[in-house]
């Protein structure tokens, strides 16, 4: 019976920080997907010589200036505009898509974290996650203690269900000042 009670509280001090761990995880991973979504992803080689078309057909254009060769400037600035117009389209195709796949990623994502809380939960349902002293949570002792049996020895048995809110107000204050 010592044995039980001391494998209980042994699971009870490693499972706090192990359920923080987790779900500061999740806020950071969710956090990162957001940040690249609205990024849009990284330039990649179409990009950079549609630029470069761009540039060189303005710069020829730039250097007639001559009244003979007017025309021809023209024509290169309406190359380059419609090249201008074919980086635009493409840039927007290209953000839709990087848009929909973090949307998937998201998605999967928070999938992935309800299955894990509720996991942790049914696992951890009635049984102690933490205790905290009694004077530390005076007025919140019972709401904190939900299903998990009250106070031992001036100590508050935190439950499974607060601690997961209590950690994931934590995990999303911690993770607004990693940005």
């Amino acid at each position: 019976m010592g044995e039980e009670v001391e494998s209980v509280g042994h699971r009870v001090s490693v499972a706090a920080p192990l359920i923080f761990t987790i779900v500061i995880t999740f806020q950071l991973l969710s956090g990162w997907l957001e940040r690249l979504k609205k990024k849009g992803g990284s330039t990649n080689a179409t990009v950079i010589q549609l630029h470069v078309e761009i540039k060189q057909l303005l710069k020829e254009a730039s250097y007639l200036s001559q009244p003979s060769t007017f025309a021809q400037a023209a024509k290169l600035r309406r190359l380059a505009a419609a090249k201008e117009k074919e980086l635009a389209n493409y840039l927007e195709s290209h953000s839709r898509e990087m848009k929909m796949s973090y949307d998937l990623y998201l998605k999967v994502l928070f999938l992935f974290k309800v299955l894990t809380y509720f996991v942790l939960i049914c696992w951890f349902w009635r049984v102690p996650v933490a205790t905290i002293s009694q004077r530390l949570v005076q007025p919140f002792g019972n709401l904190l203690s939900w299903r998990t049996g009250g106070t031992l020895n001036n100590h508050v048995m935190v439950g499974i269900i607060p601690w997961l809110i209590l950690s994931t107000r934590v995990s999303k204050f911690v993770c607004r000042l990693l940005k």
